[in-house]
């Protein structure tokens, strides 16, 4: 099995330091590439108040990351010139390390390896993403709200956040689920049924991915939570 680690973190940027965080946003990913260890990342931009809004957000921003080790993902964590400036800069700062355990697509051409058995109790992360065709980008919309604004209200969601690498067309979704099971009853209800139905067939999307994960070493708060 696979020894890669995914890492996903949540920044909500304090108001005074909101261009200095746009412009890393631009630009991070210049020298993020020269990361040892680093196999994949997007850094990414968010909805208002860090949800599913139309509006996007000025100081909240998501970088997701696949390692090719734990120890990768750990001196990154420890010594990255961003997430220092992130933590020094942040209202709320969120962290969490993953192992895969299912993989349905791919995200820029890149496929996850599996690094974990499904799990059999305790929390699980979902991310799913997508690039949706321009033609169908209004259609798409006009479903794709009831599938996902009621997410933080959903019995067993710990932590909801709408990301994306642009407005519109290149969106994901980073959920934490108290169980499996949680999950899987959300994704039975109509609007989201329906959502992923139509990404299936290929009536919306021209490339898409979703995945699933065993979170560990769960660090700081979002949205009012402390997570750990």
């Amino acid at each position: 099995m696979s020894s890669q680690v995914a890492l996903m973190v949540l920044v909500d940027i304090q108001s005074s330091a909101k261009i200095s965080g746009i412009l890393r946003l631009m630009f991070a990913r210049l020298w993020l590439w020269s990361t040892p260890g680093l196999e994949f990342f997007k850094h990414m931009g968010s909805g208002k108040n860090g949800g599913f809004s139309f509006r996007p957000s000025g100081t909240h921003q998501a970088l997701y990351c696949i390692f090719k080790d734990l120890s990768s993902a750990e001196k990154f964590c420890a010594s990255s010139k961003l997430i220092q400036w992130y933590r020094a800069h942040a209202n709320e700062f969120f962290s969490v390390k993953l192992k895969t355990y299912s993989i349905k697509g791919q995200w820029s051409g890149f496929i996850p390896q599996i690094t974990a058995d499904t799990p059999t109790s305790g929390p699980i992360v979902s991310i799913t993403r997508a690039s949706i065709k321009p033609l169908n980008c209004l259609e798409f919309w006009s479903k794709e709200p009831a599938a996902e604004i009621s997410l933080e209200k959903t019995a067993g969601c710990i932590i909801a956040a709408g990301i994306g690498e642009a407005p519109f067309f290149r969106q994901a979704t980073f959920t934490i689920w108290e169980s499996q099971a949680a999950m899987d009853q959300y994704a039975r209800q109509g609007a989201h049924q329906e959502a992923i139905r139509a990404s299936m067939n290929g009536s919306y999307f021209s490339e898409s991915m979703f995945s699933r994960y065993q979170p560990f070493d769960a660090f700081g708060s979002w949205k009012g939570r402390t997570l750990g």
